[in-house]
């Protein structure tokens, strides 16, 4: 590569810390400090800004292929750049599914044309996603696409056998098992959290057990393996504590908690707006506040967004027939700002570990989660922190716009990302 284009970054937040300039060279973070030469490089005033490493979504519903008209690979990475990501993890319930190195290379290859951000599959744990026989594991995992994380994500592996045969596979190449967690006796024509709202509406409720008793039983399954497991979309003050307690004993168990979760409450659910109808749902204040505070300690490890666009006609129906779920790569880090460090949770040091190196090091992703500092990877965001702005969803670079937040006021927009040096979005716009 001849072409070492030059970019510097001016007077930037280092993690919300002192000014400093960044000098970008070719693909690498060429040197970190104050008055840089600019020495013909484009220059970038980011005064005032937040710069944070490019933020990494372990948990992404591209729909690439077979539902192409709710979302594609390039549609969702630039959504994903958009919203200051520079690696996504594509979810494998897809049609055909990714439960075959031929899928899964598919879905890599899409991404790496797309070039909004790295696409790393994510590999189904079962042929068909149907819980009965494991997928081909160790043939996506020798695949071009290198697969390290195995899900039936939309599903849960209720086998326990199944669950322990796939911890069992996994360990042979440093894997690791996502886990949606959800009892399907317990959640059978379930359409809201179970509790005073679902009640009072007479919608068949989905009890917090049912995502409890799974992971329960999944953390002591790897521990008894030896494997490694990480918890999807955590949403219960109980969850919480099944995984505080399964870090105090040493054990190899993570988890995420999607933006929705920390902001959105079921009491949504009165107006009957399929646009709230996600799973797991929303569950209550209490369950809110104890999955920020957990965030904020680190019992949960990362941010992931769980971003799954739908079109509006199955979204634009009756509650009972709408599909389950919200677009969410455009909003996250705004939803963060807001929940977690507008509130004094977290700092923006805090922000870079949950939503890029964390994620990062769970998915084994090489190049990403790194440090801001010379000789690094250039996959930047820089996040003007003092923006206000409501949410439409008419401007999203996503195919689909089932967002919860329409009309809502957050904090924070992404004027630029950076993909290996390049820009991919420059003024909020993609590049």
């Amino acid at each position: 590569m001849s072409d070492t284009h030059k970019t510097l970054l001016r007077g930037a937040k280092l993690l919300g810390g002192e000014p400093r300039d960044v000098l970008i060279e070719g693909e690498r973070i060429a040197a970190v400090g104050t008055g840089l030469d600019a020495d013909g490089a484009t220059v970038i005033d980011a005064t005032g800004q937040i710069l944070l490493p490019g933020l990494v979504d372990l948990h992404t519903h591209l729909r690439e292929p077979g539902r192409e008209d709710s979302e594609t690979v390039l549609t969702g990475t630039r959504a994903a750049a958009i919203g200051g990501f520079t690696a996504v993890h594509a979810m494998a319930n897809t049609f055909p599914v990714a439960d075959t190195a031929g899928v899964v290379e598919q879905v890599w290859r899409l991404g790496r044309e797309s070039g909004y951000c790295d696409v790393q599959p994510i590999g189904a744990v079962t042929v068909g996603l149907e819980g009965k026989k494991l997928a081909e594991l160790g043939a996506m995992h020798d695949s071009a696409a290198g697969v390290r994380v195995f899900s039936d994500d939309g599903k849960c592996v209720d086998d326990a056998v199944i669950m322990r045969r796939a911890l069992e596979y996994v360990k042979a190449f440093d894997g690791v098992i996502a886990q949606h967690a959800q009892e399907p006796r317990l959640t059978e024509g379930a359409q809201m959290n179970e509790g005073v709202v679902s009640a009072e509406l007479g919608l068949g409720g989905w009890p917090a057990v049912a995502e409890e008793s799974i992971i329960a039983r999944d953390v002591l399954l790897a521990a008894h393996v030896g494997s490694r497991v990480h918890i999807c979309h955590l949403s219960t003050a109980g969850s919480v504590e099944i995984v505080r307690w399964a870090k105090s004993k040493g054990w190899n168990v993570t988890a995420e908690v999607t933006p929705h979760h920390l902001l959105l409450t079921d009491e949504l659910v009165r107006s009957y707006d399929p646009v709230f109808k996600v799973n797991p749902p929303l569950r209550t204040e209490a369950d809110v506040m104890a999955l920020r505070e957990a965030l904020a300690d680190g019992t949960i490890d990362c941010v992931a967004t769980d971003h799954a666009p739908h079109p509006h006609e199955d979204k634009d129906c009756e509650w009972g027939a709408a599909a389950m779920g919200m677009v969410g790569l455009e909003t996250a880090l705004s939803v963060v700002q807001h929940t977690m460090v507008d509130t004094g949770l977290l700092d923006w040091t805090g922000v870079a570990d949950r939503m890029s190196a964390r994620p990062s090091a769970i998915g084994r992703l090489t190049g990403h989660g790194r440090p801001v500092a010379a000789g690094e990877p250039a996959n930047l965001t820089l996040l003007d922190s003092a923006y206000r702005g409501v949410v439409n969803p008419a401007g999203f670079a996503s195919r689909s716009r089932n967002t919860p937040y329409e009309g809502r006021e957050l904090p924070g927009r992404v004027t630029h990302t950076f993909l290996r040096g390049r820009a991919t979005v420059v003024d909020g716009k993609l590049a």
